[in-house]
């Protein structure tokens, strides 16, 4: 922070500076650097050690395309697992839907503390649903020991730096693909492939050798800078990513979600990749 702009530390030659007009939290957990602060533009701003996480005012975009297209894919999802997401937003999403049961694991329960605190506009009551279930444990030791299955699996993970490291290991896919049903989808965050290229490149090629279908989708998030993000998709079966535009259109006309950026189009179009994207991914 100078001269009350936050500057996000993830690069080393492109930098991004929002306004601070209020620091509202700022303190070191066990795992991270977090502060919390108001911007004019953004509104209140989550930041782990360095890098913006979300923002009240362009938190839909990334949250939405986490959870409506595995969900609206699927058909019939009744368990959803979540690892990492301590803001609360993808979960969120995910109970618009009719599922039985979500299950967050967060490694950083001041997170979750400070979130509910400063950010209830992105969980907006996630967190008391009774269908969520919240536990307090590193992720990668939750998919390696849990004898649950989830038709989805959504890894909301900051970038591999410091505790989300591990969730970007192949050993850490392995048992989510365990973990899934037989027809269960997993999402995973994997950057912004312009400025992060080795993300986006482990990722795909830890995917590609475990699932037999996999791949990426695109959604453009504002406050992560340099085009495209990009979402890991993979899945057991093939059937998902098959789904016809009518189908979508049935289901989330059914659903009666409201969405600012999902819908059927958007779903689909967000599977069309740039060259660039797809010479990453070999």
């Amino acid at each position: 922070m100078t001269d009350s702009w936050f500057e996000e530390t993830l690069y080393a030659n492109f930098q991004l500076r929002l306004r601070i007009n209020n620091v509202l939290h700022h303190q070191k957990t066990d795992y991270q650097d977090l502060i919390v602060f108001e911007n004019g533009q953004f509104g209140r701003v989550l930041a782990l050690d360095g890098a913006i996480q979300t923002t009240e005012a362009d938190e839909f975009f990334y949250h939405e395309m986490l959870a409506h297209p595995p969900i609206f894919a699927h058909g019939d999802v009744k368990r959803v697992l979540i690892v990492g997401g301590g803001d609360g937003g993808a979960l969120e999403e995910v109970l618009k839907h009719p599922v039985e049961k979500a299950v967050m694991v967060e490694i950083d329960p001041t997170v979750i503390k400070l979130s509910k605190k400063y950010l209830p506009a992105i969980s907006a009551g996630a967190f008391e649903d009774p269908r969520t279930e919240i536990v307090i444990q590193d992720g990668t030791k939750f998919v390696s020991e849990t004898k649950e299955r989830f038709d989805v699996i959504v890894i909301d993970s900051t970038d591999p730096i410091g505790p989300a490291t591990a969730l970007f290991q192949k050993t850490f896919y392995e048992n989510c693909k365990r973990c899934l049903t037989e027809k269960g989808i997993l999402i995973t965050q994997s950057g912004v492939p312009f400025l992060q290229a080795d993300e986006a490149r482990d990722v795909h090629r830890h995917l590609r050798t475990l699932f037999p279908d996999h791949g990426f989708y695109t959604v453009p998030v504002p406050t992560y800078s340099g085009g495209f993000m990009v979402l890991g998709w993979a899945s057991r079966s093939d059937q998902n990513r098959a789904v016809s535009r009518d189908r979508l259109e049935r289901r989330y006309t059914a659903s009666g979600i409201a969405t600012r950026y999902y819908n059927p189009d958007i779903h689909l179009a967000a599977f069309a990749l740039p060259n660039y994207i797809r010479e990453l991914m070999g």
